[in-house]
């Protein structure tokens, strides 16, 4: 609750930030499924409202230069099928850790 109040966040989110933080970068359907969340439901009650507050970005979008080491390894998605990739920002990653410092 502490948490909650301090960086005005429901619980649900809380604990998608925790579920997170030990991913470097996940889909909406991933984290579906891992989470057992509609994929709708998750983006539009969760993974946005995060995103608007700062708690987590876009890694990999449809405007990220093809170009690099990276897309080599999501060759076979083209821009037709391209799945976006989230990642927690700093601030995502920074709350997490005071958290896990209270705990202790």
């Amino acid at each position: 609750m502490d948490f909650s109040d301090k960086y005005s966040l429901f619980q649900k989110e809380i604990m998608f930030l925790l579920w997170a933080y030990d991913l470097e970068f996940w889909t909406l359907d991933y984290a579906s499924k891992a989470y057992d969340y509609s994929r709708d439901k998750l983006a539009d009650r969760i993974v946005y409202p995060l995103v608007t507050e700062g708690f987590l970005h876009k890694y990999y979008d449809r405007l990220t230069p093809s170009q690099t080491a990276e897309d080599h390894l999501f060759r076979e998605e083209t821009k037709y099928n391209y799945r976006v990739r989230y990642a927690l920002t700093q601030k995502g990653r920074l709350m997490v850790q005071r958290f896990y410092n209270s705990l202790s």
